[in-house]
């Protein structure tokens, strides 16, 4: 047994409250195994791929070292103010991202456009944890599959083949000197031929000279230089994706991917069998395991020939560019997407915590370390891109790459040049299935909380059952990104899936708490939680006026000019007509939701306008925490600092002295729904 100290009440005392350390604080939805479990988790949501694959890069190509500056700033302005924003929502309410929002009916739109967005994501980014799988299960050999151009999938164009031809190191390609007549060369058509039997006007067009048996290559070029393409990106074009000239050539499926696919859903519907109970103790591993492989490399590549001129091409600053808008939009989208603000996740974590828990501390703690990971990993990635560059005879700007890009062309490169090569290749890909695997965890759990928490009745014990309806129905769906169009499919998802309507999300929860359901209100929501010691500490004040005014305005301006500077995305060139159209429509179908539950509530409200108003914009009656112990721990606070918790008390103590004193401190309830259970099925 251990004691639990409540906030204090309205009569200034303080309740002792005791629970049982085995068992959860909530019966019905469970809670987490212990703090840490909460933690891993949201720090594994948070930490992803993009930490890797697209940070570095971005910093990079926004000032270097100097890109810190609006990077540190946005995520203070933005970041975790909507960080924190959710993580207590959803803590408050033990709801998922569609039932927390009975706090303000009418907003619940947002909360079934998180889950439709994280639906899009769930699909394609177990597509991209199946690259990883078939990468992994490639690199378990002596011999990297995508170093060298002797495979079946090469094409004449593939980068080696000129060197080998030659027969010399890559470092020595722009020295070539005098060579005997059995040397190769590589005409036009690709082929590798012996020098000798080339005609006197071949030697000429070709720059070649002859002098008494020997040839001169010192002029001599590679005639396809301009057409070479990395035995890497060969390996995965041609032979993983096996990839279509244009987004409406299916083909067939690969089978090789549609197993590996396979394999990742089956690790992630066992992972969350059990919900948090399961996932939160995997994440032990699964959100570790990329700090160690990330702290190899970097003792590795420190190690490494060239390193220090990849560092220095990463951190240094370019002052003179933070005059540039762009670099300032730059890293508040960057902020925004790296902390998987509005997607519904971080609701859907915080929403099993223990109702004390102190998740002010915890979201200060994930959102700093998250961006600790980018700068630390933009350390390990440009200290071995600075490597290869060094090993390739070439400069870092023209080896250096982002997304697929860097993931499974540059890296695998870079791996491949390494001591060692299939271990180091073993652990990267390792990584990247780890960081991806626990984002999608709780990708996946929002959606089945959310379906859950809105029929607790029909589907509460019945949980299993809808997680694995979804992992068959995102499998099947995803079998269109392992054809031969697929990565064209995965790209648009991306694009469209997750773009807008993320930041229109992250606006509207902003502005809705903060002036609809009451910023003042939603501070005692958090007062109740974690006390007022921390509420009243005069530094706290930055969270209301940040949610309040900058947040929101910060946002918005983010979400302009994002439309100004949009262009439709392109895989390989444009996209048709009709792949654009199904891309708006994903987006469509996320946003009409927040329009349609608007009219829904003005329809179905009592009265005229203003009740009518009244009622989509006032809690619900069950809105508060969902043990009663809480609800009159909040009601108590909320009355002490002069707002009202917005639902009622259960089991008749509506009627006690707290709510018959005073109207004013009534709760904010216009009329009684069906059922009243704070969820009304718009369908």
């Amino acid at each position: 047994m251990y004691e639990e100290r409540c906030p204090e009440t309205a009569e200034g005392t303080v309740t002792l409250l005791s629970s049982a350390s085995s068992s959860d604080e909530n019966p019905v939805r469970g809670n987490w195994g212990n703090k840490l479990d909460f933690i891993l988790s949201s720090l594994g949501y948070a930490v992803g791929l993009g930490n890797v694959w697209r940070f570095p890069y971005l910093a990079y190509d926004n000032g270097g070292g100097a890109f810190l500056i609006p990077y540190v700033v946005m995520l203070l302005f933005a970041g975790l103010p909507l960080f924190f924003m959710e993580v207590s929502f959803g803590q408050y309410a033990s709801e998922g991202p569609i039932s927390a929002w009975k706090a303000l009916p009418m907003m619940r739109g947002v909360g079934f456009g998180m889950m439709f967005v994280s639906l899009y994501v769930g699909i394609y980014y177990n597509v991209i944890i199946t690259y990883t799988i078939y990468y992994l299960i490639a690199s378990l050999t002596t011999k990297l599959p995508w170093v060298g151009c002797d495979n079946s999938w090469n094409t004449i164009y593939c980068s080696s083949r000129f060197q080998e031809c030659l027969g010399v190191d890559r470092k020595d390609l722009d020295s070539l000197g005098v060579v005997n007549g059995t040397s190769g060369v590589v005409i036009g058509n690709g082929s590798c031929v012996t020098v000798s039997s080339l005609t006197n006007s071949e030697l000429s067009g070709y720059q070649i000279t002859e002098l008494n048996g020997r040839y001169d290559l010192s002029r001599y070029t590679d005639p396809l230089h301009s057409s070479r393409i990395r035995s890497s990106e060969e390996f995965f074009k041609l032979r993983m994706l096996q990839e279509a000239d244009s987004v409406g050539e299916l083909g067939w499926v690969s089978w090789q991917l549609a197993l590996c696919l396979l394999l990742a859903w089956v690790i992630v519907f066992l992972c969350l069998i059990k919900g948090v109970k399961s996932s939160g103790k995997v994440v032990y591993v699964t959100a570790t395991f990329p700090y160690i492989v990330l702290l190899a490399l970097l003792i590795l590549g420190l190690t490494l020939d060239g390193h220090q001129e990849g560092i220095r091409f990463f951190i240094t600053p370019k002052w003179e560019i933070l005059g540039n808008p762009q670099v300032w939009l730059a890293a508040a989208v960057q902020i925004f997407f790296s902390l998987s603000a509005a997607w519904g996740g971080l609701i859907t974590l915080a929403s099993y915590n223990k109702f004390h828990n102190n998740c002010y501390v915890d979201s200060l703690f994930v959102a700093i370390a998250n961006c600790a990971t980018s700068i630390f990993a933009g350390f390990v990635i440009f200290s071995i891109v600075g490597f290869m560059a060094k090993e390739l005879g070439k400069e870092v700007n023209e080896v250096v790459d982002q997304g697929f890009g860097l993931a499974f062309i540059a890296y695998p490169e870079a791996v491949a040049l390494l001591p060692a090569a299939p271990v180091w290749s073993c652990l990267f890909f390792l990584m990247l299935l780890t960081l991806g695997l626990d984002s999608q965890f709780t990708i996946i759990e929002t959606i089945v909380t959310a379906i859950v928490d809105a029929f607790p009745g029909a589907l509460r014990k019945r949980k299993i059952f809808v997680l694995l309806g979804l992992c068959c129905f995102c499998y099947l769906v995803g079998l269109l990104c392992v054809t031969r169009a697929g990565i064209y499919w995965v790209n648009l998802m991306d694009s469209y899936g997750a773009s807008f309507a993320l930041l229109i999300f992250a606006i509207c929860e902003c502005a809705s708490i903060s002036w609809i359901y009451g910023g003042k209100r939603f501070i005692n929501d958090i007062r109740t939680m974690i006390g007022s010691q921390w509420v009243d500490f005069p530094l706290f004040y930055w969270w209301p006026i940040n949610w309040c005014i900058i947040t929101p305005a910060l946002l918005s301006f983010v979400l302009l000019f994002n439309w100004m500077d949009w262009s439709p995305p392109t895989y390989n060139g444009d996209y048709p007509w009709w792949a654009h159209l199904i891309g708006w429509t994903m987006v469509g179908l996320s946003l009409v939701w927040i329009p349609g539950i608007w009219v829904y509530e003005f329809i179905i409200g009592p009265g005229g306008v203003a009740s009518r108003w009244a009622a989509m914009s006032s809690p619900r009656e069950s809105w508060g925490p969902a043990l009663q112990k809480y609800r009159q721990v909040a009601w108590d606070t909320h009355v002490q600092h002069g707002t009202t918790m917005g639902g009622k008390l259960e089991g008749g103590l509506e009627d006690n002295h707290h709510a018959a004193a005073d109207p004013a401190v009534e709760p904010a309830v216009m009329y009684k729904a069906q059922a009243n259970d704070g969820y009304d099925p718009p369908v």
